[in-house]
């Protein structure tokens, strides 16, 4: 399990305080868009003994460490939702965002996030030759305003895949698992694609990556954001889920 790293950077839902004061929405109203937004509770779904959990310390609506930094290669930042972000889910202004502001919050939140996830698959080359980071998600089961996929029903667990660092042996076996679990997949809808970190990203072959997008009706009520009888069980399937990509990755020429 140590050549596995699951990377969780939407649970929290901790805003510091002088950052709170800059968003324009008063309690009620940030508490709705954080029960929106916030991938609730994967940081205690996506565990697994011996495997290696780098946690984004604060809310997304601080800065979302899953959007490139320069908005011209992020497509969210089109609807005010790139790094940092400026606009709320319906894209009412979030913040007053200027282009100074934006750079501190991102040497503050988004560069010191980046540079421990780095670390850590360096690390894991280092000790194991190679690394395999499960990005772990949650999704509304309605799709929010500025979702370009509105497709539905939307499926139970949605798989993001890179070409270059997504093998087909990983993705067909959390299919399988998630199947015979009766749980539905679809690959690279209602989104797409996985957490790499940048110095590796299309780069190092040994850096292996996929996302997993659970449907949170599988696991909380999205009107209160409170657990389900079923977490459980969901935790449970997760569990026997990491630790058979974890097999899977397992190479016994390696160190690890």
């Amino acid at each position: 399990n140590e050549s596995l790293l699951i990377h969780v950077p939407h649970a929290s839902t901790s805003i510091p305080a002088d950052i709170r004061q800059g968003i324009l929405l008063d309690d009620e109203d940030l508490a709705l868009e954080t029960l929106a937004l916030v991938d609730r509770f994967t940081d205690e779904l996506f565990i697994l003994e011996g495997a290696m959990q780098i946690r984004f310390e604060y809310c997304r609506v601080v800065c979302d460490p899953e959007r490139f930094r320069d908005d011209c290669n992020e497509p969210m930042s089109l609807v005010g939702m790139g790094a940092i972000y400026a606009s709320r889910i319906d894209g009412r202004p979030l913040r007053s965002l200027t282009e100074n502001v934006r750079e501190k919050m991102l040497a503050r939140f988004y560069d010191p996030h980046h540079a421990a996830l780095t670390s850590a698959v360096t690390r894991i080359l280092d000790a194991c030759g190679k690394c395999m980071i499960v990005d772990a998600h949650s999704f509304p089961d309605i799709p929010l305003p500025f979702e370009k996929d509105q497709r539905q029903p939307r499926p139970d667990i949605c798989i993001g895949t890179s070409d270059f660092h997504t093998p087909e042996a990983v993705v067909s076996t959390i299919e399988r698992r998630c199947h015979a679990n009766g749980y539905t997949t679809m690959r690279n809808a209602p989104y797409s694609g996985t957490m790499v970190p940048s110095r590796y990203y299309l780069a190092d072959s040994r850096v292996q990556s996929v996302m997993i997008e659970l449907n949170r009706r599988l696991y909380m009520d999205e009107t209160t954001g409170g657990k389900l009888a079923s977490f459980s069980r969901l935790r449970d399937f997760l569990s026997g889920l990491l630790r058979e990509l974890s097999v899977l990755h397992h190479d016994r020429d390696q160190a690890c």
